[in-house]
């Protein structure tokens, strides 16, 4: 008889577990074994103990020294084990992919793009560690860009399993955990084609990873047989169980909860440049797609190289079966908050009629920061025309005022409305009604240069500010929709329900609308781009938010139809970030927003009658003298000879000599505060 685990010590009368499990929940009764396995995997009912997309996935980019480099991402791969894909972004190196794994070892590599076993090849994808691995000096040629995704092993998201061929139908055990989604088999002591089983086919079907043939029926492969939770089955064909042969299996998971990371998918192209929608309940920052009836390249897209969510945008890829550098000038699938949108007539996404396959992964962060300095950096530099500057955490928003004591406009740039470091680089201006526009030479978030936990600044204007702002729970978030001429729902992933929210026209010219204060059936509206006073509004009179927000939708006023908008959701996260109100004393106040070491960040607008929009950062300086403050509804240079805003741990604190639009007694305001 066996032992069972009760959630806490080993007894007669086991009793339910309780906490998340690798699906969010942890019913029935568990083995020891079951205990063991998912304690290792780090995954044992333990509260707040789920599965984060950062813990197990990272795309990360980097430019070659000509010297190995450890390339820290955050992935424990020599605890966990896990797989490391590699690429050369900006040539056809004729090695091309390098995949190398904690099973196979280091410096053990297949190349995806032939069909050649495994070689052992120095310097390489070299070491792994508790926080990612070393992309050796043959990888990391002077002046080459790279890409690299790393699979972490972990329940439902991702297992790695190898095993020696006997020539006969057989069934091979996996830690899944769950039923795969795709499975990848390379014969690794000699040649063989990368066989692909993907839920979207029949159990009959294959197809190849290092070709671009369609879809292809062969029952050798998988011997009919859909895999299980527990196991999946190989047939007699050389390519998957040679008696004798030595192979290795990825296993990518299909998990559809509302905490998973992974979904293995299809859909069916319209050739329309308006093309499906893919519905996953989350956003994704990586898809890998293949028509699967079509001799058509399988494909490769990210976020950190450029995924856009406008209509028709560049979104670079790179492509499996092959050793080319990466096309930059494709097209690509557009993130929405709870899926992905193909708005591109190409074949290789949309034909008419064809059937594609695809896994995607969920962007992160999942989890809700707990320190500013990890979602939000103010810089202050003279740049030198091609300064990337390291933030320290992925940068999905970027303002930016060129030269802060000199006349200029504030700059809008965002990953998800696509930049880059060439001349397609979409700028929104906070002081102007302009519509979204494409401007060089400024900052970038994506391109051909490698840019990870940063920006790139362009310009070489004296004292340049960029305020960098990290989409996380809790914290921050971006939306981008169509307007269809009547009130329409859009879904978010702030996780809270928000408290700020401005809304912009991309594609024509309108007033940044700011709501806040957001009521049953009420709620305050102000201009971000101009000094008019704020008003409590009911939804229907002209207000950009028609609706009380909640924590997963925002329902938005009717908007021309097929006019493109932007809204950026703010929330109070514990510690990191508070948006709020006070009421003007005339004498010097505190503002408590719950931190311990102080704002970083200041954006104060008076609500009650005009003012401009105040902004204050470290990085100028907030401290107990002259604060310098620049205005967002202004090109004017930053004021340097005021001490309106002062520092305190808790917060901010408003002094007796700040004006009527900071601190009238009696007067109202709303403010954004970053610790």
């Amino acid at each position: 008889m066996s032992e069972r685990w009760p959630g806490g010590i080993v007894r007669s009368n086991p009793v339910t577990p309780t906490g998340p499990l690798q699906n969010g929940t942890a019913p029935g009764v568990w083995s020891l074994a079951d205990a063991a396995y998912w304690t290792k995997q780090g995954l044992w009912p333990t509260a707040g103990n789920t599965l984060a997309v950062e813990d197990v996935f990272s795309t990360w980019l980097y430019t070659g020294t000509g010297a190995a480099q450890t390339i820290t991402n955050g992935i424990n791969l020599s605890g966990q084990g896990g797989l490391v894909i590699q690429k050369e972004r900006s040539s056809a190196y004729a090695d091309g992919w390098f995949w190398g794994d904690t099973v196979r070892g280091a410096n053990t590599i297949l190349k995806s793009q032939n069909a050649n076993g495994q070689v052992t090849s120095a310097n390489t994808i070299s070491a792994f560690s508790s926080t990612g691995f070393t992309a050796g000096s043959n990888i990391s040629f002077s002046g080459s860009t790279y890409a690299s995704w790393t699979f972490r092993e972990a329940p439902n998201f991702f297992d790695i399993v190898t095993y020696t061929g006997n020539g006969a139908n057989r069934n091979i055990a996996h830690n899944l955990g769950s039923v795969p989604g795709m499975i990848i088999v390379k014969r690794t002591d000699t040649t063989g084609d990368w066989q692909v089983y993907h839920r979207s086919n029949a159990n009959t079907q294959y197809m190849v990873l290092n070709s671009t043939a369609a879809v292809a029926t062969g029952t050798t492969r998988w011997n009919s047989t859909t895999p299980t939770a527990t196991e999946f089955t190989v047939g007699t064909d050389a390519t998957v169980n040679a008696s004798g042969g030595t192979y290795v299996a990825y296993l990518y998971a299909h998990d559809t909860s509302s905490t998973g990371v992974i979904q293995c998918g299809s859909y069916t192209g319209n050739g329309s440049s308006t093309g499906p929608t893919v519905t996953l309940g989350w956003e994704p920052q990586w898809v890998m797609i293949k028509p699967a009836g079509q001799a058509v390249d399988w494909q490769v897209f990210d976020t950190m190289r450029g995924m856009p969510a406008t209509a028709g945008a560049v979104a670079p890829a790179l492509f499996p079966n092959l050793a080319s550098a990466e096309d930059t000038g494709a097209s690509g699938p557009a993130p929405l908050a709870t899926g992905f949108a193909v708005n591109t007539t190409s074949a290789r996404l949309n034909q008419n009629g064809s059937n594609y396959i695809y896994v995607a992964i969920r962007r992160g962060p999942m989890k809700t920061p707990t320190l500013g300095t990890s979602v939000f950096a103010p810089t202050l530099a003279t740049f030198s025309g091609s300064t990337i500057t390291n933030t320290g955490f992925v940068v999905d928003l970027a303002i930016n005022k060129t030269g802060v004591a000199t006349t200029n406009n504030n700059f809008v740039f965002d990953r998800l409305r696509g930049s880059n470091n060439g001349s397609a680089q979409q700028t929104l201006v906070t002081n102007a009604t302009d519509a979204d526009v494409a401007s060089s030479g400024r900052v970038a978030l994506t391109g051909s240069v490698t840019i990870q936990n940063g920006f790139l600044e362009q310009d070489t204007t004296a004292n340049n500010i960029v305020w960098a702002f990290r989409r996380a729970p809790g914290f921050f978030d971006e939306v981008c929709y169509t307007g269809t001429g009547a009130t329409t729902t859009q879904n978010h992933n702030l996780g809270v329900v928000p408290e700020l929210v401005i809304t912009k026209s991309r594609s024509a010219g309108s007033n940044w609308q700011v709501n806040y204060s957001f009521g049953a059936t009420t709620c305050g509206e102000a201009y971000l781009n101009n000094t008019n006073a704020g008003g409590i509004y009911a939804y229907s009179v002209g207000t950009a938010v028609a609706g009380n927000p909640t924590a997963s939708q925002v329902q938005f006023y009717a908007f021309p139809s097929g006019q493109t908008m932007v809204a950026y959701l703010f929330a109070s996260c514990p510690g990191v970030s508070k948006v709020g109100s006070y009421t003007g004393t005339g004498t010097t106040q505190t503002v408590n927003c719950g931190f311990t070491t102080g704002a970083r960040f200041v954006l104060i607008k008076r609500t009650d009658s005009t003012g401009d929009w105040y902004v204050w950062d470290s990085a100028r300086g907030i401290v107990a003298g002259n604060d310098p403050y620049l205005l967002l509804n202004s090109t004017a240079a930053e004021v340097t000879s005021t001490d309106y805003v002062d520092t305190d741990n808790s917060g901010f604190q408003l002094s007796s000599t700040a004006p009527a639009a900071l601190n009238a007694n009696g007067g109202t305001y709303i403010f954004l505060a970053i610790a």
